[in-house]
């Protein structure tokens, strides 16, 4: 079995490291110290089985394990913590690992025997009635994963059944519909048409054209997206509080 060990504490990754090596068939394949270089890395390595560190900086293990659960052939995924939480009683410890810190040799290899995918609806009873949020979206590319800060997109656009990511001066194409993009992020993006959603940071202005339709202005954008008149009324009284 091919492992991946993330743990933003370095004893903490030596101590799994030591305590795996003495387990028939497992071997270490890779270290990571937060949710973004384990997912990187796990596109890279094609780990069998991710143990994971859950409160790390940056991008947690809850929005890793998401990201990951995207993947074609996703990793298992055991969760390691210093935590106990009630939510964990919603958790079925024989269909998921989740081990708590100081993991001990005897649980560790238990837990790898009974490892299985981490779904949805586990990843919400652990997060304890509060979906983790993302920070990335994650986009299968040619490259392999590419993770994309949430903080750097300017729009989403759909196209038929495609959704483009716009940011930067980059397109990219991913898996999540424009409703739930808008539901996750529904503080952070505002809906100017059935087809677009752009990010409120980025919104600069509102323009009439000379046949009577609006667009929208985004800073450090190239294009003017089109507003539809449903939203137009909306849209202009955002733009009047920036």
């Amino acid at each position: 079995m091919k492992v991946l060990i993330v743990d933003d504490e370095h004893l903490a990754r030596d101590r799994l490291s030591r305590m795996l090596a003495t387990l028939d068939g497992v071997s270490v394949i890779g270290e990571a110290a937060n949710g973004l270089q384990a997912v990187k890395l796990a596109a890279e390595l094609q780990p069998e089985l991710v143990l994971m560190d859950i409160r790390m900086p940056g991008m947690d293990g809850l929005e890793a394990a998401q990201h990951l659960a995207g993947f074609e052939e996703p990793p298992a995924v055991i969760f390691c913590t210093a935590y106990e939480e009630h939510a964990l009683e919603a958790f079925d410890l024989q269909a998921v690992g989740y081990l708590l810190k100081p993991v001990r040799k005897e649980k560790l290899a238990d837990a790898l025997g009974k490892s299985q995918r981490v779904n949805k609806a586990q990843l919400v009873a652990l997060s304890e009635d509060d979906t983790p949020r993302r920070t990335h979206i994650s986009a299968r590319t040619r490259r392999g994963v590419e993770l994309i800060p949430i903080d750097q997109i300017a729009f989403f656009q759909a196209d038929q059944k495609y959704v483009t990511v716009r940011h930067g001066n980059n397109e990219t194409i991913v898996d999540d519909t424009l409703r739930e993009l808008e539901d996750e992020f529904s503080d952070r993006f505002v809906r100017v048409h059935r087809n677009a959603l752009v990010a409120a940071a980025h919104v600069i202005g509102l323009d009439k054209t000379a046949d009577g339709h609006f667009q929208i202005r985004l800073r450090d954008v190239d294009v003017a997206l089109d507003v539809s008149r449903r939203h137009v009324a909306a849209v202009r009284k955002f733009v009047k509080n920036l």
